[in-house]
């Protein structure tokens, strides 16, 4: 144990002996990579961040049944699967082509029209400098980085406004189907009921009466003395005898139907209201504003890496060329 603190020592202050023989060279190396991390870090372009947060709706959906989950209510803030779906959302090709398209960002980021690699540094360049990050408090961080500080806040705001575009667009797509597939169930449960009413209408035009007007009937033919009146009532009661049942047989299948349409037409506002809304999907929390003070490059850093590093570098160079130069000795 001794021994290995012994040696452990040695090699300790031979270290400091080698770095002090070799100062004088270690010192003005490492001036130099000082000052060129220094001049490094001064070309270095301002980057400025716009920051903004949202948060997702718990419901995308205006629901018309009076036993809808309470969490779902429009005024309520999403959960974490709302806040995972809303990420998804931002980060999707359709928020980024629209951002692309609108702030021509193949000319901003110095990309080719001409380079068959064009999509691929876009996607790169746009990755590095749009962040969405959900926060511990389920939130969403819209987060752009840009050298030009007015034009990273207008692309952070108008991705907030994009989040409403896209979704809507996303569920439009869905739900049309379904509104279509309503409208045509109504046309056809309307067109039945129709039908219907035209043929107890042509019933009711022979003199077909329903059930409760037909026992009024009889109860006429026993009270009537006009012998005209009596032969007029009788012709009555024969058609409804012979036709009644048919009327009453109808007349349930309207009712029927009646109350067919009026549960469907829950399901069609529901369906025509999920096609033609065009809701606001989330909380706008804070607004991006123009940034002030630049987010990087961190020059204090950048010099503090470089300094060190180049100190290490060079100790470490010398420190191998005196090994190869030991190694020759003895070879």
């Amino acid at each position: 144990m001794s021994e290995s603190i012994n040696t452990s020592e040695n090699e300790r202050q031979n270290l400091l002996v080698f770095v002090w023989k070799n100062r004088k060279i270690i010192l003005i190396i490492t001036a130099i990579g000082t000052i060129a991390s220094i001049i490094v870090s001064l070309l270095m372009t301002p980057i400025f961040r716009s920051t903004a947060i949202v948060f997702p709706t718990a419901t995308s959906t205006v629901s018309f049944s009076e036993q809808r989950n309470a969490k779902a209510g429009a005024m309520d803030f999403g959960e974490e699967e709302q806040a995972e779906q809303l990420v998804q959302i931002l980060q999707s090709s359709k928020i980024r082509d629209r951002i692309v398209e609108e702030f021509d960002l193949y000319k901003h980021y110095d990309i080719s029209m001409n380079d068959e690699n064009k999509r691929y540094k876009l996607v790169l360049e746009y990755g590095s400098n749009f962040n969405y990050t959900r926060t511990r408090y389920g939130s969403i961080q819209i987060d752009v980085l840009d050298k030009n500080p007015e034009l990273a806040a207008d692309m952070a705001n108008r991705i907030v406004d994009l989040i409403d575009t896209v979704k809507n667009e996303m569920l439009h797509q869905r739900t049309f189907e379904a509104f279509q597939v309503s409208i045509r169930k109504k046309t056809i449960l309307q067109n039945e009921l129709n039908e219907i009413s035209q043929r107890i209408d042509s019933l009711a035009a022979l003199g077909v009466m329903n059930i409760d007007s037909r026992a009024g009937l009889y109860q006429a033919y026993v009270d009537t003395k006009n012998p005209a009146e009596k032969l007029d009532i009788k012709e009555k009661l024969l058609i409804n005898e012979k036709l009644g049942s048919s009327y009453d047989e109808l007349e349930h299948l309207r009712r029927e139907k009646i109350t067919n349409m009026e549960v469907f037409m829950a399901t069609y506002e529901q369906t025509e209201s999920d096609a033609n809304s065009k809701l606001n999907h989330k909380f706008v929390v804070e607004q991006a504003v123009v940034a002030d003070k630049k987010d990087k490059p961190k020059r204090l850093i950048i010099v503090l890496l470089g300094t060190f590093g180049t100190l290490i570098f060079i100790v470490f160079g010398l420190l191998l060329r005196q090994k190869i130069a030991e190694l020759k000795q003895i070879a």
